[in-house]
């Protein structure tokens, strides 16, 4: 790997790492400080917390599109430019209308599929995979990080001052975008065809066999993730660790996972080993769900299946965006992972609507065995990728 792509992968890594801290530091806090909002209900804090993920999903096929139109900077800027102004209308407001507005403009700056494009398109085909496990070690350490210093930081300047840290966090992420994304040899031609063809082209790629099932897998795959998030802290207190423990599990379980993956992606080096390793991903997955769900009260294997389903998933994180990359069309690969993007958020909601449900029906046990069967579906779809 060239100087040139190592520093576009840690520029590129940073970016995201500013952006999504500011998405993760409120997700602790943010149900519990909001209800002090005026106009602040039950219906009203749920949409603030739901929007952002709303957005998220209406425009990521718009700016995916316009990437592969108009070039990766531009709208990489403009989404994180709305990010930044939703961000400060949500500090500066204290209605509870203002926060939905400023989290609406927040999720409307729906850039993850631009930066994944370029990222790809930065490095040569062979290290993409080392490249997506880069910015997924970058993803899984913003995560541990902004889970701890979010609370930290709303202790000390309350909810105004978190989202007023988070638009100078975005306005970073402007100036190393403007610095670090420069003109490079793998960028490809902007896409001058008529909208015709455009229609034509997007149609192909909605129902091209490939495409779906590695979409489908994403999907699925989010939508055990949130399942996941939502049994696991309770599943953690069941075992005897108490809450202000938890950031240490996660953290030591986010670090151990890293490292794992890169250490698997070093060994894989320009080896065609993707669809492979992903079946092989997904079977630990499944392994990861059947352990969690057979030894809930027996913490050190409960825990193993934890460590186990981090490590699966950060894998698959890496290796499906290649694979996507490979099946799209040369002038819309921004498309066609914007397309991926709004799979994997269809995920967290879907996961996150099922994983209620299934709380309040059958409690933990149930939502790890729907995400058991779930994992089954993730290792057919791994078998029948060609």
């Amino acid at each position: 790997m060239t100087n040139k792509e190592l520093h576009t992968i840690l520029g590129l890594g940073i970016i995201f790492a500013l952006r999504m801290s500011g998405v993760f530091m409120v997700l602790p806090v943010l149900t519990i400080h909001v209800s002090a909002l005026t106009g602040a209900n039950g219906y009203l804090i749920g949409v603030a917390i739901g929007i952002y993920g709303l957005m998220q999903i209406i425009f990521q096929l718009p700016f995916g599109l316009m990437s592969d139109k108009i070039g990766r900077k531009p709208v990489i800027i403009g989404g994180l430019v709305l990010f930044a102004i939703g961000s400060e209308i949500a500090a500066v407001t204290n209605n509870i209308w203002g926060l939905v507005v400023g989290r609406a403009l927040q999720g409307s700056g729906a850039i993850s599929s631009s930066l994944i494009a370029l990222l790809l398109e930065s490095v040569q085909e062979r290290h993409h995979i080392k490249a997506m496990a880069a910015v997924g070690i970058s993803f899984g350490i913003t995560f541990a990080t902004s889970m701890i210093f979010g609370p930290i930081i709303t202790d000390m300047f309350g909810l105004h001052g978190l989202f007023h840290i988070i638009t100078i966090l975005a306005v970073l992420a402007i100036i190393f975008t403007y610095i670090i994304i420069t003109p490079i040899s793998f960028c490809p031609i902007k896409n001058d065809e008529n909208l015709f063809v455009m229609f034509d082209k997007i149609k192909k790629i909605f129902t091209h066999s490939q495409l779906i099932k590695l979409n489908f897998s994403i999907f699925c795959v989010h939508t055990i993730l949130i399942l996941n998030f939502i049994a696991l802290p309770k599943a953690i207190i069941n075992l005897g660790f108490p809450l202000g423990a938890h950031w240490k599990i996660y953290s030591i379980v986010m670090i151990t996972s890293a490292l794992t993956v890169l250490m698997c992606v070093i060994c894989c080096e320009g080896k065609n080993y993707a669809r492979k390793i992903l079946i092989i991903c997904m079977s630990i997955l499944f392994l990861s769900e059947l352990i969690m769900l057979t030894n809930m009260c027996h913490y050190r294997m409960f825990l193993l299946g934890m460590q186990l389903f981090f490590i699966a998933f950060n894998l698959i994180e890496a290796i499906l965006p290649t694979l996507i990359n490979k099946e799209s069309p040369k002038k819309y690969k921004g498309t066609t992972i914007s397309i991926y993007s709004v799979g994997q958020f269809l995920g967290v909601g879907c996961g996150g609507i099922l994983g209620g449900f299934l709380l309040e029906i059958k409690g933990i046990w149930l939502i790890l065995f729907s995400a058991l069967i779930i994992s089954i579906l993730c290792i057919i779809m791994s078998y029948i990728l060609r």
